[in-house]
């Protein structure tokens, strides 16, 4: 029997449904368990404010729970074969915007669960231009990009997001500032959901293959991130200087739009519901759907950069900001760009929203730690009032702005 013609306007693909079974199942077994701990609770007869009680069901109730659990995996393996089987023959077709941005969106919440399961939905780190991953070998490179300039300009989108959002009502800052800069404009795309020093040693390792096989040498390299992407782009720098790779000493300016450098205090409230959460046992249990939210997320509490900022222990534990220092590179210029909704910088709802998401203090790199401060000149700092978090985006006087910076950079 042939297989189904597929639609270029498609907005899943053959391997979509596997991995969306298998998050199906995922999300059962959860349920379950969910369901099952709240059951245990009450037949312990806890409390209304307390610790919620340790253990499972036993008996018939445990067995009929377990029964359940089983039956399910049980399930998923079998549908996840057939559909395994069926993605080998199905033809695949381009990837519309909407599916993009539906699996940059998925990947953001729980990317990091799907990577550690191994889900087809899961996002791999590339270097891309126009949507497409590039092969980054020399001979693939120069077909591909046969006027290639010696000046890169890498753009990484934030959290929930994807390269090809980098357009947006028409304005592409990419577009705009590699005819400034004379430079080649490229895009990371990765999974938003995986810790953000995670994406930072992936984007430091593929940053060192593209410039090793550019076609023509590399004499600058400018990085433009958004959001969670400017995080990502520290996190690349620091470790690709501890590993002592070469591409930061082509690093000639760095421009940041809306990075939470010091947290985000909508991560920082989820942290306080969870915690309310935990005040009675008979809600406890819900608290797990909240603290279900990816390593990405967490990460944005504090603004995390380093392995050591979160690990050993668990991602929803830090209550407080003792983040290692991590300076910006020396003898790079810097830029810094944020945006408050309210129509004056200064004022309370400019100090608390900022532009939605991330306070001014924030994006502008301020704390009172001098080791977490961001040093930047204030006429390398750029304030947009009447703009949201996603207005960064699509704003002219941004780009021409940051072209105005950034072409004064010693090449």
């Amino acid at each position: 029997m042939p297989a189904p013609p597929t639609t270029p306007g498609l907005p899943l693909q053959p391997a979509d449904l596997q991995g969306l079974s298998r998050l199906a199942v995922d999300a059962t077994v959860g349920v379950v368990d969910l369901v099952e701990r709240l059951h245990h609770t009450i037949v312990q007869r806890s409390g209304i404010i307390g610790v919620a009680p340790t253990g499972s069901t036993a008996g018939v109730t445990g067995l009929v729970y377990r029964s359940v659990r089983g039956t399910t995996k049980l399930t998923g393996r079998g549908l996840d074969s057939l559909l395994g089987a069926a993605v080998r023959r199905l033809p695949t077709s381009d990837s519309p915007p909407t599916r993009e941005a539906a699996l940059a969106a998925l990947n953001g919440l729980w990317g990091d669960h799907l990577a550690s399961s191994a889900n087809p939905l899961a996002i791999h780190a590339r270097i891309r231009l126009d949507g497409q991953p590039l092969s980054l070998q020399r001979a693939a490179l120069a077909a591909r990009i046969p006027q290639a300039r010696n000046t890169l300009l890498l753009l990484v989108h934030g959290l929930c997001m994807n390269d090809l959002q980098w357009t947006r009502d028409g304005h592409d800052h990419g577009r705009v500032l590699a005819l400034d800069l004379g430079a080649t404009a490229l895009h990371l795309h990765y999974n938003s959901g995986r810790h953000v020093s995670h994406n930072g040693h992936d984007f430091a390792r593929l940053l060192d293959e593209l410039v090793a096989a550019w076609p023509v040498p590399v004499t600058g390299l400018v990085i433009v991130g958004h959001s969670m992407g400017g995080l990502v782009t520290r996190s690349a720098i620091h470790q690709a200087q501890q590993q002592g790779l070469d591409w930061p000493k082509r690093l000639r300016a760095l421009a940041f739009l809306g990075t939470p450098h010091q947290g985000a205090p909508l991560e920082r409230g989820g942290l306080l519901v969870d915690r309310l959460l935990g005040i009675s046992p008979y809600v406890a249990p819900f608290a797990r759907l909240g603290r279900s939210r990816s390593a990405g997320i967490t990460d944005l509490r504090f603004g995390n950069l380093q392995d050591a900022d979160w690990q050993g222990r668990d991602v929803q534990d830090q209550r407080h900001d003792d983040r290692v220092p991590t300076p910006l590179p020396a003898g790079v210029t810097t830029c810094l760009v944020a945006a408050t909704t309210a129509d004056k910088v200064d004022g309370l709802r400019s100090a608390v929203l900022g532009d939605g998401l991330v306070p001014l203090r924030s994006a502008l790199g301020q704390n009172r730690n001098p080791a977490l401060a961001l040093p930047v000149p204030e006429a390398q700092q750029l304030v947009i009032t009447r703009a949201n978090h996603w207005d960064l985006l699509s704003r002219p006087d941004v780009s021409a702005w940051l072209g105005r910076q950034l072409q004064q950079t010693p090449g």
